[in-house]
């Protein structure tokens, strides 16, 4: 054996070599991204239980790509591309075969499958429901117009991203981020337009973690001082049936109406429902703690795997990054008209700046529209009222997706 030829062997078949052919740059480039999205999460904490899984899955398919890119079907990559391609052609002869995925895919392209099925996302809701207490909501259902109003932004960014010349499908996947909510937005995308489902993931989850810097200039700038210095008063108590019974006419009434909404509105009440009925409670708690911290594991690190350099660093990155932005902001805004309205028609019992929790991100925007009214009234106490319009928003989020869902899904 010639060591010598042996060692320059290793050399050329690695991934340092890799990175001097062509395309080599864009991967290079992803690493650093992901090691920004690292500092984000950990230093930062910028949503870290999602974030940091996302940025790694980053780092691991950049590198192992080059595998994938030299020697198509190689065993030791994590993610195949050129499988998923296949997968979504339906001129292939593999086209939706789950089977070609499992038999020749790496480690992520497995975890993917969660991700592409609508598995993860569902399961995440299922952990949100038994979380969740919707007694706020059922304590102030005109909640309900708020959390609906909280979605402007999705069909505003729809239409703008139709107008600058996404497809019908992919302008429905980017305009989801205006309700920020991240496993809404990653079902919505992998069924719609899986090719864009990176930047849209990571657009949704850094808006959301960005709340508390995004949301009260805008609150500020749609209010009144005298506005945000209402003190509402506590909202009357919700009784245990209410609670039971909340879950399960929600899942008839929204299922029946939109059934496409069933998988993310189902696993949602399912969740609740083990929550409130109080003879499930060590399904309630598997949901909150084991469950959910399982699925988000495997959430993040297959949703990370489809950061390819060169599908990430393209033109269309920066526009629904943009569009993300501007649909967020107007679904807080939509939120705070609408609180206006309604503290107009109770002659100022209502605090619009619960408005702006609409939006779909639990509990941290009704943390916000606390936060907010504090500094302006230091006998306020918002979240409980917040609370109300930040679950509706949850609602609202899934029946949006699921609109959208019927109308571009076929």
């Amino acid at each position: 054996m010639n060591i010598i030829d042996t060692l320059k062997g290793l050399l050329t078949d690695s991934g340092f070599a890799a990175l001097m052919a062509e395309g080599g740059w864009q991967n290079l480039i992803m690493i650093v991204i992901a090691c920004v999205l690292l500092y984000l999460g950990i230093k930062k904490q910028f949503e870290p239980l999602l974030l940091v899984g996302i940025a790694f899955g980053c780092l691991l398919v950049n590198i192992s790509w080059f595998w994938c890119k030299f020697s198509s079907g190689n065993p030791d990559a994590l993610f195949h591309q050129d499988l998923w391609d296949n997968f979504l052609n339906p001129d292939h002869v593999n086209y939706h075969s789950y089977g070609t995925i499992l038999a020749h895919g790496g480690l992520l392209d497995i975890l993917y499958i969660g991700v592409k099925a609508g598995i993860y996302p569902c399961l995440i809701f299922l952990g949100v429901g038994a979380m969740t207490d919707f007694g706020p909501l059922i304590a102030r259902p005109s909640s309900l117009i708020m959390g609906a109003a909280a979605q402007l932004g999705v069909f505003l960014a729809f239409f703008g991203a139709s107008q600058i010349g996404f497809t019908g499908a992919q302008s429905a996947s980017i305009g989801i981020i205006g309700g920020a909510d991240g496993p809404t937005a990653i079902f919505l995308t992998t069924k719609l337009a899986p090719e864009l489902l990176g930047a849209i993931a990571v657009a949704a989850y850094s808006y959301m973690a960005l709340i508390p810097l995004i949301q009260p200039p805008i609150m500020k700038a749609l209010t009144t001082k005298k506005e945000r210095e209402i003190v509402m008063k506590q909202a009357r108590e919700v009784s245990k049936t209410e609670k039971i019974i909340f879950p399960i006419i929600v899942t008839i009434f929204v299922v029946l109406l939109l059934p496409s909404t069933a998988p993310l509105i189902g696993c949602l009440m399912l969740g609740n429902l083990f929550r409130e009925c109080g003879v499930t409670e060590r399904l309630s708690d598997t949901a909150q703690n084991s469950l959910m911290n399982i699925v988000t594991i495997f959430l993040g690190a297959s949703v990370g795997a489809t950061m390819i350099g060169y599908r990430f660093l393209a033109g269309e990155t920066l526009k629904i990054v943009g569009l993300g932005l501007i649909a967020f902001c107007f679904s807080t805004v939509g939120g705070l008209l609408v609180g206006k309205l309604m503290c107009w028609l109770t002659k100022g019992k209502i605090n619009p700046l619960i408005g702006s929790a609409g939006v779909s991100a639990v509990p941290m925007a009704a943390r916000v529209s606390q936060d907010v009214g504090r500094k302006f009234n230091k006998n306020n106490y918002l979240l409980m009222h917040a609370m109300g319009p930040n679950v509706a928003g949850v609602i609202g989020s899934a029946i949006a997706a699921g609109f959208l869902l019927k109308v571009f899904g076929g």
